[in-house]
């Protein structure tokens, strides 16, 4: 588990709502997170938890509320502004979103050369170095056909780590993988929370979420019903709710 390191929140999310027609997905959701913490969204299926990262991304615009980085409020209407807050708010996704005609390393390197300006070399090289940090270096010349969905979800957390994120969102990331191949996307997330990536991530894995965690967020209905340190969520929730999910959950083996 990672200690943060600073003690003024890196990112805060300030009474976001969001509603799809007259059906209110989010009520109005705080949080913050401190460089170099692990923050996971536990919660049913419906919960919001996937509409708060979007909207955290700005990918769904909220209807109410304010996010600021560091400090600053993030203007969505400043699209260069936004543009600059996506390349340091990393989004890794349920499905992994790859270029189908690009091979892993086009996948990570075509965000360089578009974003970042970088030369054609210098992305290369860089793209490559971000593959071989999550163990595909050797996959490198492979095109997303040929990969497992567990490599596949390696190479979408490489692209995003190769625009030097400040804050990573992980999207239920393996939620979509056989499971015999969720340990090695596991062993990746575990590695960045070992280096200090801050991350908020949404999952059902409980196990996971217990070993990784500084604080677990139990959403339901749009809103935050409890958070805490994971024992505390997990094994002695003050909210009757939040012990009757994690309980069943943990019965179903972290499903």
């Amino acid at each position: 588990m990672t200690t943060a390191t600073d003690s003024a929140p890196v990112l805060t999310v300030e009474g976001i709502r969001k509603s799809f027609g007259n059906k209110e997905i989010l009520g109005g959701v705080d949080l913050s997170i401190r460089r170099g913490e692990i923050k996971v969204l536990i919660g049913p299926s419906g919960a919001g938890k996937s509409t708060l990262l979007q909207s955290i991304n700005f990918l769904v615009m909220p209807d109410a509320g304010r996010i600021c980085l560091e400090g600053r409020p993030v203007d969505p209407s400043d699209r260069k502004g936004l543009c600059l807050y996506r390349q340091q708010v990393g989004m890794i996704f349920q499905e992994f979103n790859l270029f189908d005609h690009l091979t892993a390393l086009g996948n990570v390197e075509i965000g360089l050369v578009r974003v970042k300006k970088m030369k054609r070399s210098q992305a290369r090289e860089r793209a490559m170095a971000e593959l071989e940090r999550v163990g595909l270096g050797v996959h490198a010349h492979k095109y997303p056909a040929e990969l497992s969905g567990g490599q596949k979800q390696r190479v979408s957390i490489a692209r995003a780590l190769a625009l030097d994120p400040k804050v990573m969102l992980l999207d239920e990331p393996t939620s979509a993988l056989d499971p015999e191949l969720i340990g090695e996307v596991h062993a990746v997330i575990r590695d960045l929370g070992a280096a200090g990536m801050t991350m908020i991530m949404a999952t059902h894995q409980i196990g996971f979420a217990r070993a990784l965690a500084d604080e677990i967020i139990f959403m339901e209905n749009g809103v935050v019903i409890e958070q805490g340190p994971p024992d505390k969520i997990l094994d002695d929730a003050d909210c009757e709710r939040t012990r009757e999910f994690c309980t069943k959950i943990t019965e179903l083996g972290g499903r």
